[in-house]
């Protein structure tokens, strides 16, 4: 149905606004740029693609975290790769971000 993500710094425990998020699909040629957002005051971004967009497949997530950890962040992107068995169902990919240390997981 749709894609969402959100991002908690789990060194703050706040939520982490205004980190941007770009998506893209792999095609048999490469990864090809499908849509982007900024993380509101929440660290969300409720829907980062639309029921129309979403298909099985392998998608890309990156979060440009750099300028959100600031000029000597160890990770100043983070890249999630994840397939999309169902598209009738919502994927919620969810970042937990701290200075040296990240994780992911699918969330609902």
């Amino acid at each position: 149905m749709t894609l969402s993500t959100h991002i908690l710094d789990t060194a703050s425990g706040r939520p982490a606004s205004g980190v941007v998020v770009r998506v893209e699909a792999f095609t048999g040629d490469g990864w090809r740029p499908l849509a982007s957002g900024t993380t509101d005051d929440n660290g969300r971004i409720t829907e980062l693609l639309g029921p129309e967009a979403l298909a099985r497949g392998e998608y890309r997530l990156t979060f440009e975290v750099g300028e959100y950890l600031g000029p000597d962040a160890f990770y100043p992107e983070v890249t999630i790769v994840f397939r999309v068995q169902d598209p009738e169902e919502h994927h919620h990919i969810p970042l937990l971000l701290n200075p040296f240390g990240f994780s992911t997981y699918r969330g609902s």
